[in-house]
């Protein structure tokens, strides 16, 4: 079985890292710049990581690596320092296959950006995104066929990425927003990618390809405002053992997780309890409360809907995690059983970020039952949620 299911229908499994710029124009490390307190580095080698079974990191010498990386990414030095064409020849010379380039300082990857340039790069030795006309050479894939043509221009000194194009077979990948390609080379590049990202986790609605198909995802949370979650799945189909699964997993990434169940019948207090009683005895609301627990009833004339359950009592989390809440839930992962009764999803193609399934869904992002942890790092990675891995 493949280590990466999303991956089985397409040719690339590498993803690669480009982090071996000097920064002049910027005057200090475009690495390890922050966004919502985690570097580019880091959050774009976690990106990476949510899409690629294996992924690397090129820098100009073993020496220039920031430190600490993520666990389980390769670091591959370039053998001809100077340009990204020397780190790509490093790539292709490492792995001997086809790899996704993608610049250190790229401020919002997107990955449907990347399965677009995935999906075209079939017969060809370069995945080339063109953007009004404007190549993007470092969000584009590498065939090893380019490898000798690479290594011949630097030995010629000519170290430019458009050297290579004329020599090569290339497939152009037309796009129309530079989201995903936009980085970040001057302070004045920084200030904009810092309101862009604001912009966007406040108000945008990214568009997501898939195919030919386009689709409206949906849209990112507030600032300071949890994100929320919806695990989704036809009865029995083990939501709750998933969630308390997983749970784990995403703390480990030093994140503060919260979860809502919704309930046809709610009792959480113990009938002939002191408490109890003093919610038979007509208070609106009554709390209990311990050295390690506390306990808030309140009688209500209508369910609460969920994004006010999350603002009012869950404002602290950074994640929160909602069983029972399909369509009220921003983002959603699908659980699905080859024995449901069913024969695909509920989600239709798109609206679900992920499926957790031991079948073989028609889904970009495939997850069995026992792969929590890399589930957890995909959703970190795909939510922008801050961590230390």
């Amino acid at each position: 079985m493949a280590t990466h299911a999303a991956d089985d229908s397409l040719p690339v499994t590498i993803g690669a890292l480009i982090a071996g710029g000097e920064a002049r124009r910027m005057g200090t490390d475009k690495r390890l710049l922050q966004l919502a307190g985690t570097t580019l580095l880091t959050r774009n080698l976690a990106f990476l990581r949510g899409i690629f079974p294996t992924v690397a990191l090129s820098v100009r010498d073993t020496t220039s690596t920031p430190g600490p990386l993520p666990e389980g990414v390769l670091v591959v030095p370039d053998t001809d320092p100077g340009s990204p064409l020397a780190g790509i020849a490093a790539l292709l010379a490492r792995f001997r296959a086809p790899v996704f380039v993608l610049a250190a300082d790229i401020a919002l990857p997107d990955e449907t950006a990347v399965r677009r340039v995935r999906e075209a790069f079939r017969e060809a030795d370069v995945a080339l995104p063109v953007l009004h006309d404007h190549y993007e050479p470092l969000h584009a894939i590498y065939g090893p066929g380019c490898l000798p043509t690479i290594e011949r221009l630097l030995r010629d000194g000519r170290r430019r990425v458009r050297d290579l194009l004329p020599d090569v077979r290339v497939v152009e990948v037309r796009f129309t927003d530079d989201t995903p390609f936009f980085n970040v080379n001057t302070p004045a590049d920084w200030r904009e990618a810092r309101r862009r990202f604001d912009a966007c986790r406040q108000t945008c609605v990214r568009e997501t390809w898939v195919g030919a198909t386009t689709l409206a995802a949906t849209a990112v949370s507030d600032p300071g405002r949890p994100i929320v979650l919806g695990v989704a799945g036809r009865r029995g189909s083990g939501k709750t053992t998933l969630i308390e699964r997983l749970i784990p997993e995403l703390l480990a990434l030093g994140l503060r997780v919260g979860a809502v169940k919704r309930a046809a019948h709610l009792e959480i207090d113990s009938t002939g309890k002191d408490s109890w009683r003093h919610g038979e005895s007509g208070a609106a609301a009554y709390a209990v409360s311990s050295p390690d627990q506390l306990a808030y009833v309140a009688a209500t004339h209508e369910e609460a809907p969920l994004d006010e359950i999350v603002r009012t009592y869950l404002s602290d989390c950074d994640l929160v995690i909602a069983e029972g809440y399909r369509r009220e839930a921003p983002h959603t992962i699908e659980i699905f059983r080859r024995d449901s009764g069913h024969s695909e999803p509920a989600y239709g193609l798109g609206e679900a970020l992920a499926v957790v399934s031991d079948a073989d869904p028609d889904h970009a992002f495939v997850f069995r039952f026992d792969e929590e942890a890399r589930l957890a790092r995909f959703l970190s990675a795909r939510l922008g949620l801050s961590s230390d891995t």
